[in-house]
């Protein structure tokens, strides 16, 4: 296989910007993520990719559930401030405030939109596992002016050097 070419072919798939959030006990984290999608309308299912040596990772599968926090045009600040471990400090999470969601997973406050999901299944293969989340709780904080799907960051708006596949 040609490697530049699946490169290529690969950062052609769009893609939003999300940050996925967990806590369990004393463990809270809150990651950049962007392999997302809905697969199921009943009951409403969402996959994301997560990185399996992550502490978001970790996390997650630890508690049983997540959140997606959708970020919106504009905030690429937080998208950047989620590339890195998370830090707690009081009600923040690396500087963001948050407030726990119907499932204790963190909610960020600045986010237009969220959906809280409890893990029903996690397929493990690659060097990133896909939770399959069913959505039980979502929240929208900003409504979208015009299509929702309008609304979201992408990763193209992260700059001409960040790209995630391939």
């Amino acid at each position: 296989m040609d490697d530049d070419a699946k490169k290529t072919a690969l950062r052609m798939i769009p893609y939003g910007i999300y940050v996925m959030t967990a806590e369990s006990g004393d463990e809270i984290a809150a990651a950049t993520v962007n392999w997302v999608t809905q697969t199921a309308f009943a009951p409403p299912l969402v996959v994301v990719g997560v990185k399996t040596d992550s502490g978001a990772y970790n996390v997650a599968k630890a508690a049983g559930h997540f959140a997606l926090n959708m970020l919106g045009k504009g905030q690429q600040g937080q998208a950047f401030g989620f590339f890195k471990p998370a830090e707690r400090d009081g009600n923040t999470i690396s500087g963001e405030p948050f407030r726990s969601g119907s499932t204790g997973a963190p909610i960020l406050e600045n986010a237009p939109a969220s959906v809280e999901c409890k893990i029903v299944e996690i397929v493990e293969q690659g060097d990133h596992h896909i939770f399959v989340g069913e959505v039980v709780d979502a929240n929208v904080a900003q409504p979208p002016e015009g299509r929702p799907d309008a609304a979201i960051l992408e990763m193209k708006e992260l700059g001409d050097n960040v790209f995630y596949g391939g």
